[in-house]
């Protein structure tokens, strides 16, 4: 391999390592721009199990299904008493019902169908950002909680 090809593949890998780690300010505009979920450590996942011990308690949690439109299910089915919101819609719609009336110290689990629950993390984040304190995120999402026989409804359209 020649010096120029060594050097072009070194750009190429130190540009591709600045995009994944975030370094620049700009990283985190590309992410968004982009629809990619920024690693946040601060994001906590619940599983389909615990998840379903609360609802089956009664206790209070809100449930975000921000599933893109390729992600939804052709029955059309959510879990039981989720508010479905597209993600890139998430942040404007906590100022309209019933999002605004959530309170921001209440449980509040996100779920998508991406294979490494990268929208339901970008959600969570948007979420604690806007002051929600315990905002979560499911592990593994809609595939997860449909294995899981989790209960589901039918969603209502006009979302």
């Amino acid at each position: 391999m020649s010096f120029k090809q060594r050097v072009g593949r070194t750009c190429v890998s130190v540009l591709l390592c600045s995009l994944n780690v975030g370094i620049g300010a700009n990283a985190g505009r590309f992410n968004e721009a982009f629809g990619q979920a920024k690693v946040d450590q601060q994001v906590e996942f619940i599983t389909a199990q615990e998840l379903k011990a609360k609802l089956a308690r009664n206790e209070p949690v809100t449930i975000i299904d921000v599933r893109s439109a390729t992600g939804l299910p052709a029955t059309g089915n959510k879990i039981k008493g989720a508010i479905y919101v597209k993600l890139r819609r998430l942040k404007s719609r906590l100022a309209f019902p019933p999002l605004r009336d959530v309170p921001r110290t209440q449980e509040v689990v996100t779920y998508c169908a991406c294979p490494n629950d990268e929208a339901s993390v970008r959600a969570a984040q948007v979420l604690r950002e806007a002051g929600f304190t315990r905002a979560r995120a499911l592990k593994g999402g809609w595939v997860v909680w449909k294995n899981a026989n989790g209960q589901v409804e039918p969603m209502v359209s006009g979302m």
